[in-house]
């Protein structure tokens, strides 16, 4: 299956009040592992193809830790809708096991496991007209990684450039809390063609289970640290189309 876009993944998404950058068109450094009041967060429609278990508290996962140089703050309470919490579930599909498979309908991220379980894992997705759907391979990962918007980007706003600064492939910012792509970065190829898109942490908790990015897969940092743990260069991405909700 072709992967479809319906607007550049150069697109930009409004700056929140401080940092708060969104976007995913970037290259990757040397590091790269190679193969205001938030709004309110509606609950999505109850995915069919999942059991639910009893919810686990989610306890110290999501508690403040350090990680390397950096700090990745707790998520706090309310920030994030506990039904976007991660959790381990039941899950019907025809996927092998490693395999992530998203579903934007429903704001979910399943990492396939043995027996017939997943662990699920509460995203923002694309807003309308910045949907995509179909496979891809995870070409290399990368820890804290840099951002550098695309030249059309800084073009239509030229107060970012007092956010970046020139590094090693360009005008960009440097990984660390305040960077929009989060605490981990996963880059979707198609063959030899980079599509654009990742699966990245993110610096606004509050946008999990909404459709606000610039079709990239934004996670809850300590959950893509998690899932970049699980998850190898060469990995299969499966994104099923918006317009459906199971697969």
């Amino acid at each position: 299956m072709s992967l479809r876009t319906y607007c550049k993944a150069a697109a930009w998404a409004a700056l929140a009040a401080s940092a708060g950058l969104a976007g995913c068109a970037s290259t990757q450094s040397s590091q790269t592992v190679v193969a205001a009041a938030p709004p309110p967060v509606l609950r999505p429609a109850p995915d069919p193809r999942v059991a639910e278990p009893a919810a686990a508290p989610a306890g110290a996962v999501y508690a403040e830790t350090k990680d390397g140089a950096f700090t990745v703050p707790g998520v706090k309470p309310g920030q994030v809708d506990q039904a976007f919490l991660r959790k381990n579930v039941a899950y019907s599909t025809k996927e092998p096991p490693g395999t992530i498979v998203i579903d934007p309908v429903n704001h979910y991220l399943y990492h396939v496991e043995e027996g017939g379980r997943a662990t699920r894992y509460g995203v923002g997705v694309g807003r309308e007209g910045f949907a995509w759907a179909g496979e891809a391979t995870i070409k290399s990962k990368q820890e804290w990684p840099d951002w550098y918007p695309p030249k059309e980007m800084v073009e239509r706003r030229p107060d970012l450039k007092k956010q970046l600064v020139e590094l090693q492939s360009g005008l960009g910012m440097h990984g660390g809390p305040g960077n929009p792509l989060g605490a981990r970065a996963m880059y979707l190829w198609q063959g030899d063609k980079d599509t654009l898109f990742r699966i990245h942490g993110t610096n606004e908790p509050w946008t999990i289970g909404q459709s606000q990015s610039s079709g990239c897969i934004r996670m809850i940092n300590q959950d893509v640290m998690d899932l970049y743990e699980k998850t190898p260069a060469g990995a299969r991405v499966v994104v099923l189309p918006a317009r459906v909700a199971g697969r």
